[in-house]
């Protein structure tokens, strides 16, 4: 089994990028883990305190749960991946059956700051994007995905998204194998990170 990490700003391109990676691949070969789906359950908070949260910092993830399923599924056992609503900002009573495969990805802004959750992995990328780019990102998806206005989206970039990038996800870049530049539009690199893993997949057949 390969496991690769991948990190980067929010609003960097990084689902992007693992889905034009999974579109290269065969799909019965990867599995996504996504950290998002790792935030602590706060359903017991008032809806107005939840949505204050700081989702940037690396106390706000479960971490200890998503380090005991990549172990399990290295061990060739299913696992069942939670569900978080950024909505309702808790975790969803459904969740998600994941069976192990040739690769994970598992994909994340915070994913590189855990030292025992990237020791698991055999290939860590860090995408790059810069900050004006990542603003207009977060802007787009979080008025669209989860609601909020245009003046809760930028209160929280400059309370937590920024501050905590600077402090925690940027610093991490330096774990990082592979650095990918303009997220989803680096063909290259994303051609790169491909040539990587099937060579992987290759070596484990023969």
């Amino acid at each position: 089994m390969l496991i690769v990490g991948i990190a980067g700003g929010t609003g960097s391109g990084k689902t992007t990028v693992v889905k034009k990676v999974l579109d290269k691949l065969p799909k019965d070969e990867v599995a996504i883990l996504s950290q998002d789906a790792y935030y602590k359950d706060n359903s017991h908070l008032p809806l107005e305190e939840r949505q204050k949260m700081n989702f940037d910092h690396p106390t706000a993830l479960e971490f200890d749960l998503l380090v005991k399923h990549l172990k399990q599924l290295k061990k060739g056992k299913d696992i069942e991946q939670p569900q978080y609503s950024y909505i309702t900002c808790s975790r969803l009573s459904q969740t998600t059956l994941v069976k192990p495969t040739d690769v994970i990805i598992v994909e994340g802004i915070l994913i590189l700051t855990n030292k025992e959750l990237r020791d698991l992995f055999d290939i860590k990328v860090f995408v790059y994007a810069d900050a004006d780019d990542r603003l207009i990102r977060v802007i787009r998806r979080d008025i669209i995905q989860r609601g909020r206005t245009v003046e809760n989206v930028l209160d929280r970039y400059n309370d937590t998204v920024k501050p905590m990038h600077e402090q925690f996800i940027e610093p991490s870049k330096k774990y990082a194998d592979l650095i990918v530049p303009e997220g989803g539009n680096n063909k290259v690199a994303i051609d790169i990170l491909v040539s990587i893993i099937e060579k992987n997949l290759k070596s484990s057949y023969a």
